[in-house]
């Protein structure tokens, strides 16, 4: 394993330092997770009830994203009269797998790690400190938004613009395991709690 660090600073509206995000690459997850981050647990936390096998749950993840670019696909080829579907869409879906992570990252306020691990389709990045349900929430969808329904929802005005169509009907499904993360925060997470990461695991607990 190998790391690459990268640091982003926000400064204020007079240029002051706010904060520095550090994103750290390490490489390849080995599928072992003892081997990724962990903080002290916050008293009184609880544990997301979530699918824990890691395997498991990207073989699932995996098939719905499948099933979603399957109808998204479809609805594509509806509007477009099943001729203007772009190859380099797809390429360009592919390319935005790292654009896509670092969007995850700039909303966090301090360390984060990038892993890869492509034979189970994973590519994430996690930290371990806490955040509040609607930072969690912006931060698991902002790169789905960014770069999944806003290009989608500009094809849908112009169905010319069949780069940005075809490459949003790979990137929205590519997003499921951030909305699987989504709709459990919003289910679990009571109002003004907290969650982190630990390991694989993501918890919740409120502040005292």
């Amino acid at each position: 394993m190998f790391t690459i660090t990268l640091f982003i600073v926000f400064r204020d509206e007079i240029g002051r330092e706010k904060f520095t995000m550090k994103l750290i690459y390490k490489g390849k997850f080995d599928g072992n997770p003892d081997s990724l981050p962990a903080g002290e647990h916050k008293p009184n936390c609880h544990a997301f009830k979530e699918i824990s096998d890691l395997e498991k749950l990207s073989n699932l993840l995996n098939l719905l994203a499948l099933v979603g670019i399957a109808i998204l696909f479809v609805v594509f080829e509806l509007i477009s009269g099943f001729k203007n579907f772009n190859i380099y869409g797809w390429l360009l879906a592919l390319i935005l797998m790292f654009p896509h992570e670092l969007l995850h990252a700039v909303c966090f306020k301090d360390e984060v790690y990038l892993y890869t691990n492509f034979k189970m389709g994973m590519l994430f990045v996690t930290g371990t400190e806490t955040m509040s349900k609607l930072r969690y929430i912006i931060m698991s969808l902002l790169p789905n938004i960014i770069f999944g329904f806003i290009p989608f929802a500009l094809y849908l005005i112009n169905p010319e613009l069949t780069l940005l169509g075809t490459a949003a009907v790979f990137t929205i499904p590519m997003g499921v395991g951030d909305y699987y993360n989504v709709m459990n925060a919003l289910i679990q997470m009571p109002k003004g709690s907290r969650t982190y990461m630990h390991k694989t695991q993501s918890y919740w607990y409120m502040p005292e």
